[in-house]
């Protein structure tokens, strides 16, 4: 879909608010619940899934917490007190950048 080109950049911001919203994930978790929320239009690959994690984590935005479930180790993404900022200023960013494309695509329903 071309719609998932559009969603690559907004990855990280989608990462934080599920984080934000559900305490902690792993990251089968996060790539399920966002398919559940955007109806199957957003499907995040491992691919792209945990290098965006990653790079989160050496932010200092996540911090990981391992966990064990039987035979296996599950990671679970939490955010950090610097995640819970960063996650508001991308919220907050991102509604400012929907307000500008709203205007540029139908001016006549911009939001105010």
């Amino acid at each position: 879909m071309e719609n998932q080109k559009l969603y690559k950049g907004s990855l990280q911001t989608i990462i934080l608010k599920l984080l934000e919203e559900n305490d902690k994930m792993y990251g089968y978790e996060i790539t399920q619940r966002t398919k559940e929320i955007t109806n199957g239009e957003l499907n995040i690959t491992e691919g792209a899934l945990y290098p965006a994690l990653h790079k989160l984590e050496a932010e200092g935005t996540l911090e990981v917490e391992v966990v064990s479930i039987g035979n296996r180790m599950r990671k679970y993404y939490k955010l950090t007190e610097q995640g819970t900022k960063e996650t508001a200023n991308r919220l907050a960013e991102m509604k400012e950048f929907l307000k500008t494309m709203q205007h540029i695509v139908n001016p006549k329903l911009s939001l105010e």
